[in-house]
């Protein structure tokens, strides 16, 4: 679809710390509130684009509020046109490098230009990006931490609600005989179609998970995420090809070359894209691209709301991670009927704030 002319006038951010409902436990630590940093963009011809940055910490968020303003202030009067302006911030970053927090802001830019340039299409960002709207197979990962197996299994009979068909459980105990009999708890509680993936976090060393892995084999485990750390992709592949259960990476990849490190090692059967991580929409498509031409399932890994769009545009789509960590702070949440995602047909991405609830939790 042709894209409007827009030119940027201003980028700002607000940062807001929004409770969770379930706090989540992970081999990495608890969090129990969403930091987040909103991304505001405005033109000069009226369409307007937001997005949001999971920071993790609120010291993030605050200190990405200037870093914001700043980029903002480099780009403005350029048109919006995504590709040019993201060589633009990649040139704007390029002495610390477009790592870490600063792929956070650069990801949120790209997604908003994107959001702007939809709405002045008058047209869902989908359908913007040459797809038809349609539902999108999601499965739960709120909470599901790590937690004793009865109450684990309480939590996923619960996640269920909304019509769920699967759901995520978090590993990475201090005894894998611990992480098995809460595994078993959960998938004993679960009726036999829903399925059931587990995420290790990166907690286990390579001589353990190629232990516990092949001892998930016949768990009825979905698919088994991050079990190493997320850049060893040489001991990745041995552990992928001795292991049933498919082996799912990917929310780490930074742009696309770890991702073709990772793909052309062999290192995953599955793939999955994380909006910050991977350069906002416009890298996203690219690395949807590239995992089409290994034939890898493409997953997203939180952000539901733009994921929903990207993952219709994604030639070989597969699963929608689900989070409702930003619902408080939006007017319209993304709407979720029998385990099924569906995009709003307003235009753009269909996120607007709900500006009362960012003042209340907003951080000063």
């Amino acid at each position: 679809m042709a894209a409007p002319s827009l030119t940027l006038r201003s980028i700002s951010a607000t940062a807001v710390a929004v409770p969770m409902k379930r706090p989540l436990g992970t081999s990495a630590g608890q969090i129990d509130t969403a930091s987040l940093l909103l991304v505001d963009l405005a033109t000069d011809e009226g369409p307007c684009g937001t997005a949001y940055a999971f920071c993790y910490l609120p010291s993030i968020a605050r200190g990405l509020v200037p870093v914001v303003a700043e980029l903002g202030a480099a780009l403005a009067g350029l048109p919006l046109a995504p590709l040019d302006l993201s060589k633009r911030i990649a040139r704007h970053f390029r002495l610390p490098g477009v790592v870490g927090p600063l792929a956070m802001v650069a990801s949120s830019v790209d997604t908003a230009i994107w959001d702007a340039l939809a709405i002045a299409a008058g047209v869902p960002l989908a359908t913007y990006l040459g797809t038809e709207l349609r539902p999108i197979p999601a499965y739960n990962s709120n909470g599901l931490g790590l937690m004793p197996p009865d109450a684990a299994a309480d939590e996923a009979e619960a996640l269920l609600e909304g019509g769920f068909r699967a759901v995520k459980l978090r590993l990475g105990r201090a005894t894998f005989e611990h992480d098995l009999a809460v595994a078993r708890a959960v998938r004993r509680r679960l009726p036999d179609p829903i399925d059931l993936m587990v995420d290790f976090n990166q907690a286990l060393t390579f001589a353990q998970a190629m232990r516990y892995c092949q001892a998930l084999d016949g768990e009825g485990v979905y698919w088994i995420e991050e079990p190493i750390r997320h850049d060893d992709y040489r001991h990745a592949a041995k552990l992928a090809a001795a292991t049933a259960t498919p082996i799912q990476i990917g929310e780490n990849f930074t742009g696309l070359p770890p991702m073709a490190a990772a793909l052309g090692a062999g290192a995953s059967d599955l793939v999955m894209l994380d909006l910050d991580r991977i350069g906002g929409i416009t890298g996203w498509q690219q690395a949807a691209g590239l995992a089409a031409s290994y034939n890898r399932e493409v997953s997203s890994h939180l952000f539901p709301e733009v994921s929903a769009h990207l993952l219709m545009a994604t030639p070989t789509q597969h699963w929608l991670e689900y989070v409702d960590w930003a619902v408080p702070i939006l007017q319209e949440p993304l709407k979720i009927a029998e385990g099924m995602a569906l995009v709003p047909d307003r235009p753009g991405h269909g996120m607007r704030w709900d500006d009362a609830a960012v003042t209340r939790f907003r951080l000063d």
